[in-house]
């Protein structure tokens, strides 16, 4: 079986499997006691505290164990801005940060706060100038990912944490993704992270608060955790956390570059064994294991149901796996297109083999999706004076972007089409479409019932 979604969950890896079983017996006490049993405890939440910060690169008393990465996040959040109140309440995100990060931003924008979303380029990237430009005499905080988890694209921390810096602003990166390969460039002043995208098992996230940051943790207070995260430690789960961290680090040079070598494979490949598809994210600067890429005409959960049944297991961000039905907010803030879309991410120790097979797969999987949305579409196109009209309305993706394909061959070159739509995802779908075949995006005006998309045929 193939299980190429280490991006969501990593399986456990062998010695957090190991450091779980052996500390059931030594971590279910109370480590807040002094009896034997609470000692005992103690010394292994201190081990892993200690483990967990040496590979964070942080001191042993800035870091936190949470309930998970989410929690990190809206803990760390949430107490960054209560603690710098009095500077302002403005806070700068990505458009293509976690939605742990969005949701803590929608809660500050409702609670009388302002946010502003730093946008990215076509590869998923933030200008650090647009990051900087951003900045103001009352920005609280300022929230960058290392790494992208929908398309592997990693970000300038480095730079945007030096702009940070010079304004006095502390910046939280959420490194959930990128932490089990390496520590996250210096510059920040808080830190979150997932033990489950790494190995570890879940229900255990990171937060980290260097000294000289200001914070005032939200909610009642508790004593555990330095305030910071209320309830009784899950010890066994913290050890093994920290005992895999350290384990996939000491990986992780000689895998990166095995998992890269396999994903530079599936990047190379797959446009040329798949017609139509467009390989998204920053081909350079990335994640070792991610690869996402997007079929023109698939439906995406289809898709996702084809190759499960083939024995692979991939996720996607595209609209039609959703129940919103509205694209994923890190495809639309890149502007590429979102039907039929993929996102390998190979765990460590992926077989090669696993990958070839995956290649030979695909290409059968994906023709078979779009035979089945292949349907004539004739009674659906009309002509007005001036254009080819596909009525569209009513229909999710693909559906717009395939009558738009069978169709755009109908006109002259310089003749429109006139797409009417009601989904969302073909304010970002056709416009995609036309970069990638060359055909010329007019706009978009308003029609009855949703919205019509002028294309104009270019070749």
């Amino acid at each position: 079986m193939g299980y190429f979604d280490a991006a969501s969950a990593a399986p456990l890896h062998p010695v957090a499997r190991q450091a779980l079983q052996a500390s059931l017996d030594e971590g279910w006490a109370d480590p807040a006691r002094l009896y034997r049993e609470g000692r005992r405890a103690r010394v292994l939440l201190d081990a892993a505290r200690e483990a967990a910060a040496e590979s964070v690169g942080c001191r042993p008393d800035e870091l936190v164990f949470t309930a998970s990465g989410t929690r990190a996040v809206h803990s760390g959040i949430a107490g960054a801005l209560a603690g710098r109140r009095r500077v302002g309440r403005h806070l700068i995100v990505s458009s293509v940060e976690h939605s742990s990060v969005l949701h803590s931003a929608e809660v500050h924008e409702a609670d009388g706060g302002t946010v502003t979303q730093v946008p990215v380029d076509r590869g998923g990237a933030v200008d650090p100038a647009a990051f900087g430009a951003a900045l103001r005499a009352d920005t609280a905080l300022a929230c960058l990912q290392s790494a992208n988890h929908e398309v592997g694209t990693e970000q300038p921390v480095a730079a945007v944490a030096g702009l940070c810096r010079e304004a006095g602003v502390p910046l939280l990166v959420d490194a959930a993704q990128s932490l089990g390969w390496g520590p996250v460039d210096a510059g920040w002043s808080l830190l979150t992270a997932s033990a489950h995208k790494w190995g570890g098992p879940p229900g255990v996230g990171l937060l980290v608060v260097r000294k000289g940051t200001r914070f005032a943790p939200q909610g009642p207070v508790d004593e555990r955790e330095s305030g910071r995260a209320a309830g009784f430690e899950n010890i066994p789960a913290v050890v093994a956390a920290a005992a895999s961290l350290r384990a996939v680090r000491a990986e992780a040079a000689q895998e990166s570059a095995r998992l890269r070598g396999l994903t530079e494979r599936i990047r190379k490949k797959v446009p040329e064994l798949v017609p139509d598809v467009e390989v998204v994210g920053d081909p350079v600067r990335r994640l070792p294991g991610v690869v996402t890429f997007s079929c023109l005409y698939v439906d995406g959960e289809a898709l996702l149901h084809e190759l499960d049944r083939e024995g692979f297991s991939v996720s996607s961000g595209s609209s039609c796996t959703s129940s919103t039905l509205t694209p994923s907010h890190v495809l639309r803030a890149m502007g590429v297109l979102s039907e039929g879309n993929v996102r390998v991410s190979l765990p460590v120790g992926a077989a090669e083999g696993d990958v070839e097979r995956f290649l030979d797969v695909l290409p059968r999987a994906v023709a078979a999706v779009r035979e089945k949305l292949g349907a004539p579409v004739s009674e659906a196109v009309v002509r007005e004076e001036d254009a080819l009209v596909v009525d569209s309305l009513g229909k999710r993706c693909p559906i717009p972007v395939i009558e738009l394909a069978k169709v755009i061959g109908d006109v002259p070159v310089g003749g429109l089409v006139r797409v009417l739509s009601d989904d969302e995802a073909a304010r970002l779908d056709i416009p995609a479409w036309c970069q990638m075949r060359h055909q010329e995006y007019v706009g978009e005006e308003p029609a009855d019932g949703g919205t019509a998309y002028l294309i104009r045929r270019s070749t």
